[in-house]
Formats: structure tokens, sequence, C-alpha cells
């Protein structure tokens, strides 16, 4: 497998030691791959918090990038997309949550019989985009969210 702009996984190659490269080449880390693996992993499983709390997701990919960007660029790379990616989800979802209250209100509810539905599986689609995320990196492979990883590549190079 090749890796193009929009990749979706990244096969490790001659310059990827062990598979383990970050957006900016290989890594330069004195964490085991195995390692970088596991962290990169559980920042993009941290999605499954908020099944709990409601909004701890976010907080858990924080604290893991917070603790890991200096030392690995891989996981603090992992960890930033996995916390802009459920920024991004929650913001999407209070978005259609007032629209199909609008919605609703206007129909005298009975778009709620639609709304409702299609609201529970677009709540449903960041667990499942951030389990195969996670699967893909535990397997070495880099997993790039589109957009998000262009966003996190970019503000990576400015400092943040």
């Amino acid at each position: 497998m090749t890796q193009d702009r929009d990749n979706y996984g990244v096969e490790p190659g001659p310059d990827r030691p062990g598979g383990v490269s970050g957006p900016d080449g290989p890594s330069t880390t004195m964490m085991g791959s195995g390692d970088e693996d596991t962290w990169s992993a559980l920042a993009h499983l941290s999605v499954y918090l908020n099944l709990v709390t409601g909004f701890l997701g976010p907080v858990a990919a924080l604290v893991i990038w917070l603790m890991y960007k200096d030392r690995s660029p891989r996981v603090g790379f992992h960890a930033l997309q996995s916390l802009w990616y459920q920024v991004a989800w929650m913001a999407v979802i209070i978005g259609y949550s007032f629209f199909a209250f609008v919605l609703t209100l206007v129909t005298f509810g009975l778009a709620s019989f639609v709304v409702v539905p299609l609201g529970v599986l677009l709540a449903l689609v960041p667990f499942a985009h951030m389990a195969y995320a996670a699967y893909k990196v535990n397997q070495g492979l880099d997993y790039r969210y589109p957009w998000i990883s262009d966003l996190v590549a970019g503000g990576r190079n400015t400092g943040i």
C-alpha cells in the first residue's frame, strides 16, 4: 500500500523503522513501537468515555496529548487528532440537535419520526470510525482522519 494525500493507513516502509512514524517522518522517540501503538490506540478509543460520562472523551485525549507530545510525535499526533475529531463531532451533534428540535416544533412532532432515528445513527458514527482508527494504529499504521489530520499537521508546524 502506498501513501497518498488522503490515506487512511500507511504500511511500514524503509523510512519507518518498525512501522513507527509520525506525520513528520520516522519517530525519534525513546518509546518502543508497542508503547506508541498502545497509547495512540488509547487516544482514539477515548471516545468511548463519552458513552459513560457524555464529555470526558476529549479530556482523556487532551491528557494523553499533554503527557506524550514531547516524548513521541506519533502519540502526540494521534491524541491531537482524536481530540479535534471528538470536538468536531460534538459540534455536529449539537447542531443537528438544534435543527431537529426546530423541525420537530414546526411540524408539530411529525418530524421526530425521522430526525430521532437519524440522530441516533449520526451519534454512532464517531464511535465506529474511531474504533477503526484505533485498530489501524494498533497495527502500527498511521491513520489520518479526513480534514482533521490536515488541521493537526498544520497546527504542529505553527508551534501548537
